[in-house]
């Protein structure tokens, strides 16, 4: 079961599965989890959808694909 939207909050890391970083929350949109854009070599938002939210360790919210798999399926 994906993870509730309501329990993402900005700031959050999102980790890839491998505990490498994917980037930093800027908020939940819809279906999908904003990244910060701050976060990206190309300036811009990325979003991940919170399907691939597997849970929430702490302060991090992990997704269930490795880093290099999470931003590989980024959406613009």
């Amino acid at each position: 079961m994906p993870v509730q939207a309501n329990n993402i909050r900005e700031h959050m890391k999102v980790m890839g599965s491998d505990r490498q970083q994917v980037g930093t929350v800027d908020h939940v949109e819809g279906n999908r989890l904003k990244r910060a854009k701050s976060d990206s070599p190309d300036g811009k938002h990325h979003y991940i959808e919170l399907s691939s939210c597997e849970r929430i360790d702490g302060e991090n919210v992990v997704v269930n694909q490795t880093c290099e798999q999470a931003k590989k399926a980024w959406h613009c």
